[in-house]
Order: structure tokens, then C-alpha cells, then sequence
């Protein structure tokens, strides 16, 4: 039996990396163990859900949807067990799922907007895992949520320039103006300068990359390699 997977795999690393960084700027705790499992499954349960928002109503994707969604609640119940507060968490993306939910009936998931939202559930759940590690939210938890949506919005604006938006001059110009306010915004937001390192190369490959025809597979493996960098970075200068 073959799952069935979203095909959007860049949302893998926006699903990992801000919990990681969570686990990272807390402490490990045993249930961040079922909390992964948990909120890996639910953004598995997501795809075949809009699918049959839009109107799909193939029997997979059914199937799929009670399998990755029972595994799911399974897994994040007992989370609850041992605090009951990131129940909070959950409701929190309860309006953003809904805008997800908006664009995939009108059949314009792509749309910015709504990778913007996305951007902020997979933030949320990072804030989670911070959360569980830590007892509660300060600002360290706050800045973990800042700067990975900040980082991922960069990789939104990239990806756009290269695939679905890549004739659109205007939207070049937005993208490359907002790399360099990147690099702009990091001395007033924070009072290390170093934390304009883990942006760096983002701002490098929205400029150097333009333009240059590559596959898919490749724009991935940038990706891949480009959040890879955010992460130990942050790791290391948070």
C-alpha cells in the first residue's frame, strides 16, 4: 500500500526546522517524541483533506486522511496528557487551517497569501515545541517564531521567482527588496550583528540563482542545503 504524500516537499523543512529549533533553545523533553510523530501526521493528514475540499472524492484520498489523522490525534492526546495547555496550540491554527481550507476551494493554494499562512502554522507548531521543552513562552520563544518566519518567507518569495512567477519582473523586485531588508532589519531587531549570518546566503541565491534555468530536484537540494544552514546557525548564535 503506497501513501499517499503532499507534493510540496519544501513544507518538509519549514515542518522541521522551526521544532528543532524549539528543542534546541529549551531543553529535550519525551513527549517532544509523540508531538513530532503527532504533528509530522497531521501535516500528512492536510493533503488529502484539501483534496477533498476541492472536490476530489477519490476513496484514497478518504482512506489516507483517517489514517494520517487518527495517528495522529493518537499521538498528540498524549501530549495532552502530560500538559494540557498545548491544547492552546492546536486552537491557535484552528483560523489559519481554515484560510488554507478557503484557498483550496477556490483552487489557489499556491497563492502567496496562502503560503504566508502556512508559514505562520508551521511557526506555531515550532512555538509548541518550544513551549513543551521550556514551561512557557519569553521572548527567546518569540524570536525562535520571528526569525524562522522571516527565513521562510525569504525561501517563499525565491521559490515563486523561479517556477510560478519567474516572468514577473515586479514581483523580482519584491522578492530581492526583501532579501536586502533582511540584511537591513537584523542590527534593529536584535542586538547581536551575528544574526545576520543565518540570512546570508538566502539573500546570496535570491540574486545569484535568478534567472538560471534549474530543475525542480535542484531548486530543492538549494533549499534543503540553504535551511540546513539556517538551522545550525541559529542553533548556535540564539
Amino acid at each position: 500500500m503506497k501513501p499517499l504524500l503532499p507534493k510540496q516537499h519544501g513544507a518538509w523543512a519549514m515542518l522541521l526546522v522551526p521544532f528543532i529549533l524549539g528543542i534546541s533553545e529549551s531543553s529535550f523533553e519525551l513527549p517532544h517524541i509523540p508531538l513530532l510523530i503527532g504533528w509530522l501526521f497531521l501535516y500528512l493528514a492536510t493533503y488529502p483533506m484539501l483534496m477533498l475540499v476541492k472536490g476530489k472524492k477519490k476513496s484514497e484520498y478518504v482512506k489516507w486522511s483517517a489514517i494520517y489523522l487518527g495517528i495522529s490525534m493518537f499521538m498528540l492526546v498524549t501530549v495532552l496528557l502530560f500538559d494540557w495547555r498545548m491544547l492552546y496550540f492546536g486552537v491557535a491554527m484552528i483560523p489559519f487551517f481554515l484560510v488554507n481550507i478557503y484557498f483550496a476551494k477556490k483552487k489557489k493554494e499556491r497563492a502567496f497569501t496562502n503560503d504566508v499562512i502556512a508559514i505562520i502554522e508551521f511557526c506555531i507548531g515550532g512555538l509548541a515545541s518550544f513551549y513543551l521543552g521550556s514551561g512557557e513562552i519569553d521572548i527567546e520563544g518569540w524570536s525562535l517564531l520571528f526569525y524562522s518566519f522571516l527565513f521562510f518567507l525569504g525561501s517563499t518569495f525565491f521559490v515563486k521567482t523561479m517556477i510560478r512567477e519567474k516572468k514577473n519582473k515586479t514581483f523580482r523586485l519584491y522578492s530581492w527588496g526583501y532579501h536586502l531588508s533582511l540584511l537591513a532589519m537584523m542590527p534593529i531587531f536584535s542586538p547581536a550583528y551575528l544574526m545576520v549570518i543565518p540570512f546570508i546566503p538566502s539573500v546570496v541565491r535570491a540574486f545569484v540563482l535568478y534567472g538560471r534555468k534549474l530543475s525542480i530536484m535542484q531548486l530543492g537540494i538549494s533549499e534543503i542545503i540553504n535551511s540546513a544552514f539556517f538551522l545550525v546557525s541559529m542553533i548556535i548564535l540564539l
